[in-house]
């Protein structure tokens, strides 16, 4: 049976609601993901009154690392395959 999102500790559930209402950043000239703006994740932890914040960024950070590399990764295939 696959992992539900209610599946997981509350804090990890946060940080997937406080990771989706983050804005991306990306390089303009290269089109390089640069990673979530993380410069309103204060104002977001305290409007979702966040208890445990030190935890629930700590799982961002995780999140935030495995879906740079995605988009990367996938950004990279992409422009490979226009220039064959």
């Amino acid at each position: 049976m696959p992992l539900q999102m209610n599946d997981l500790p509350i804090e990890v559930q946060e940080a997937f609601l406080i990771h989706q209402l983050l804005p991306d950043r990306w390089e303009g000239m290269s089109g390089y993901y640069m990673g979530k703006d993380m410069s309103a994740i204060g104002t977001l932890l305290d409007i979702y009154d966040i208890q445990d914040k030190k935890t629930v960024i700590y799982f961002i950070k995780h999140i935030e690392n495995k879906n740079s590399n995605a988009i990367n990764k996938k950004q990279d295939r992409k422009r490979k395959a226009e220039k064959a």
